[in-house]
């Protein structure tokens, strides 16, 4: 496969010296643990930011872990989407309407505050609540890295089928701390920024910045469809646009919810798609999938992945939503992403 192409009108590159530390693949309560493990022991930074958080027996010793880290002077910073409340046990609610849920989150919100950690709240509450958000997930303790998965900080979403990679990289984790305030900035201003692309070696890490209709991750996603052999895809939903299209082109592999794993509205989300796709999912477990990633083959025996937040749908794009992936070919890397297929997606494992 080739390398990754010059930075396309609108995107921004940067290149670092030499590979990143390899990656090691968490599942959700793997990650949780090893996260609130390193907070304890944190002596400069902790930045995360999630799609959703809560406070209940899956991440409580995670919250903790922040207040102690802040209370020890430590610069702790969380910022979760407004989306926490909206999205009740996976089921869309008009942003505005004040759940429970959201009155817990938006509790725990003030808790934090009230600690010392410097807590926002992204996206906004009226309109599409597909809108505007910021679907980036990733969590930076001194210099180790949780990112390139899809977990979210509550109890489904550390019980889902998922996972995070932890990379300890002082060169990661200070572009991910850039990506942070990236977010916060444009955030306040309520727009996006332009696509970045960091580059480490066979690494690339990708990040869209929100603008409606751009994502390097999508793009990145169908160029590497064209050059492969076999596709191998897994996601929380259907993949749509052109890269569902060239991938149905392909000997394929497609893992994500069928209907009936899904909330009302992510049903028929998923029903339709399929539908005007003609896609069918390989998927039969009972276990919410939330991993996204796919891996692509070559018959010459070279392969590379892309694994992040990102779900491989077209309607993300055009609404632009903000996410982080990584595009690999580092075969311990992939060799992992197809040991977690194995064991928690097909179904050779007790997840």
């Amino acid at each position: 496969m080739s390398s990754a192409p010059a930075p396309a009108h609108g995107e921004h590159s940067e290149a670092r010296r030499g590979s990143l530390a390899p990656p090691r693949l968490l599942r959700g309560e793997e990650y949780v643990a090893d996260a609130t493990h390193r907070i304890h022991d944190a002596k400069r930074r902790v930045l995360l930011t999630t799609l959703t958080i809560a406070h209940d027996d899956r991440t409580d010793e995670l919250i903790d872990a922040l207040v102690v880290a802040a209370r020890r002077g430590v610069q702790v910073s969380v910022a979760a989407d407004v989306f926490t409340y909206a999205d009740v046990a996976g089921t869309f609610l008009p942003t505005g309407y004040r759940t429970r849920a959201w009155r817990t989150s938006d509790s725990l919100a003030s808790k934090l505050i009230s600690e010392g950690v410097r807590f926002s709240w992204l996206g906004r509450e009226k309109g599409l609540p597909w809108r505007g958000r910021t679907h980036t997930k990733f969590c930076v303790v001194d210099d180790a890295a949780y990112s390139f998965g899809g977990v979210n900080l509550d109890r489904k979403g550390v019980e889902n089928a998922d996972f995070m990679l932890r990379i300890e990289d002082q060169r990661l984790a200070d572009d991910l701390e850039t990506s942070y305030h990236h977010i916060q900035h444009m955030n306040a201003h309520e727009r996006g920024h332009e696509s970045l692309e960091y580059r480490y070696g066979p690494d690339r890490v990708l990040v869209d910045g929100g603008i409606p209709g751009d994502s390097i991750i999508y793009r990145r996603a169908l160029a590497l469809a064209r050059e492969a052999d076999r596709v191998l895809l897994m996601s929380q939903y259907c993949p749509t646009g052109e890269l569902g299209k060239v991938i149905s082109e392909r000997e394929n592999e497609l893992w994500f919810n069928p209907p009936r794993n899904a909330s009302p509205a992510n049903r028929m989300l998923i029903a339709s798609s399929m539908l005007w796709t003609g896609h069918r999912s390989m998927y039969t477990r009972a276990r919410y999938l939330h991993a996204k990633a796919i891996v692509f083959f070559r018959d010459d025996g070279e392969h590379a992945a892309i694994t992040g937040s990102h779900n491989f749908v077209e309607g993300g794009v055009r609404l632009g939503t903000r996410e982080i992936a990584m595009e690999t070919r580092r075969p311990e890397t992939i060799a992992q992403i197809l040991d977690f297929h194995a064991r928690y997606v097909r179904g050779e494992g007790d997840g």
